[in-house]
């Protein structure tokens, strides 16, 4: 029996662990943290409880279909419930914009808000539908170890036909006209960790997945998915350790063949899976003589995708303003992005997202609402520096969802406060950044870093630092494309 050890209890590290043990394989999982799931971290303050991680869920049937392998039903294990309409926009002039997975209900909304562009609504979903075709056929199930496997002919047709040399934002202006509905369309490609002035439109199939795919929560919490991922690995013989870090990759003759722990504990395997940010974790677990075609000058090169600041606000009451998912955009959403990528500080006029899943599932917080509050936050600056008094931006959050009505600040009862610095030490995140490198180069876009190392062999990276990309679908899906590949190698089936 062949030995998988797997450092990093993220998504895409348990989705490797499920698939492997179920075949067969002997697997060892160790998370430094005392929880699985990565970012997907559950938070208790008093009696709210947060999600800290995605709090959008899209393609369920990726997280099924981990679970579904094993010949359970995912549905012991989470619950998803969907969100028809899912997310309101709202807008500096008091006007609104609901997205919905509903087409008609969608067209409807955009007949009330955008006239002149909702005769182009279902062209615009005809192309991002096609788009959204070419990556799930071509992209999505592949693995790369090194650029030549981009070269394939039927994947270098697949990938001029989606739009790689265009910008989202241009992309949505063929199809719109109304600022507002292009502000809530450009704010996509952060879910990448990017900005739709440079993001290129392949990206736009994001919308894809919300207008069409549709919005889901995971009843208790999202977190249930990577609880549900652990319980099933371990119920195929997987042995999974939490608050136990790894300090090093044992590399022999060029190939690895083990790990080392903080304690000094050796653990050998047949081949090591990586789940963790390429662009820290690969240079401090490994020499860098080890790896000449990943350099300590290389990691340090890329360009990091957003971070994030964070309020987790439990309230004494339920505000009727509020929906499951809510956006208040900033004035200057260019200006925002330049603010971020460009000048690399803190904006003055940020976009505020706001999850409240206890608009969808009160039991999660039963005496009042359980307030996600995200705004996009630069990478930390490359000594370190936080670059933002967190007490003070907090209060200017607050003052600037007061300017739109919403009085959070005389109802909290329960508040904590996260910063890229905390995203940078308990996810061990390059520089705080939520996806690893930014999509706004195409070779950071298409060409990431690579699910195998070309200099070390049977070691193996999945996660969304890695191909497919960022996004909790999308590291489950590298998970068990790592996976699989591993299988495939030493003759195992994990049908």
């Amino acid at each position: 029996m062949k030995k998988i050890i797997i450092i990093g209890g993220g998504l895409g590290g348990l989705s490797a662990a499920v698939t492997l043990a179920n075949a067969g394989m002997d697997v060892e999982l160790y998370e430094k943290n005392d929880h699985f799931g990565g970012k997907l971290m559950p938070v208790r303050l008093g009696n709210h409880t947060f999600d800290f991680g995605p709090n959008t869920i899209t393609m369920p049937e990726v997280f099924n279909s981990v679970i579904e392998q094993t010949d359970e039903p995912a549905s012991d294990y989470f619950d998803f419930i969907p969100l028809n309409t899912h997310t309101r926009n709202h807008f500096p002039t008091g006007e609104y914009l609901d997205f919905s997975s509903d087409p008609d209900e969608m067209q409807a909304e955009l007949n009330r808000v955008a006239p002149e562009d909702s005769v182009n609504f279902r062209s615009f979903l005809n192309e991002i539908s096609r788009i959204y075709k070419l990556a799930e056929r071509y992209f999505f199930p592949s693995t790369f170890q090194s650029w030549h496997d981009y070269l394939s002919p039927t994947l270098g047709k697949a990938l001029v036909q989606v739009r790689p040399a265009e910008t989202m934002d241009h992309f949505y202006k063929r199809y719109f006209r109304n600022p507002q509905l292009l502000q809530a369309f450009g704010r996509y490609a952060t879910y990448i960790g990017s900005s739709p002035y440079k993001a290129p439109a392949t990206f736009s199939l994001i919308a894809y997945l919300e207008l069409v795919g549709g919005v889901y929560y995971a009843k208790g919490g999202n977190a249930s998915i990577a609880e549900g991922f652990a319980a099933v690995a371990r119920k195929n013989g997987a042995l999974l350790h939490a608050g136990k870090a790894v300090k090093k990759i044992i590399v022999r003759d060029g190939k690895a063949v083990g790990v080392e722990l903080e304690g000094g504990l050796l653990s050998e395997a047949d081949a090591v899976i990586l789940n963790g940010d390429l662009l820290s974790a690969f240079p401090q677990l490994t020499e860098e003589s080890e790896r000449p075609s990943f350099s300590n000058k290389k990691a340090v090169s890329y360009e990091p995708s957003i971070s994030a600041f964070v309020i987790l606000a439990g309230l004494n009451t339920r505000l009727p303003e509020l929906k499951h998912h809510n956006v208040y955009f900033s004035g200057d959403y260019s200006g925002e992005f330049d603010d971020l990528f460009d000048k690399k500080r803190y904006s003055e006029q940020p976009t505020v997202y706001i999850s409240n899943s206890s608009y969808t599932d009160p039991t999660v917080s039963p005496d009042g609402d359980n307030l996600f509050i995200l705004v996009n936050a630069p990478a930390l600056t490359a000594d370190g520096k936080l670059q933002i008094d967190a007490e003070a931006y907090k209060n200017r959050i607050y003052d600037f969802l007061e300017s739109y009505g919403l009085d959070i600040r005389n109802h909290v009862v329960e508040e904590r406060t996260y910063t890229s610095s905390f995203i940078a030490e308990n996810f061990n995140a390059y520089r705080g950044s939520l996806y690893g490198p930014s999509s706004h180069k195409k070779k950071d876009a298409f060409l990431r870093p690579a699910n195998a190392s070309p200099d070390i062999k049977n070691l193996y990276f999945v996660g969304g630092s890695t191909h497919p990309g960022g996004g909790s679908p999308m590291v489950t899906m590298s998970g068990q494309n790592v996976a699989k590949r591993i299988l495939k190698k030493y003759g195992h089936s994990n049908s």
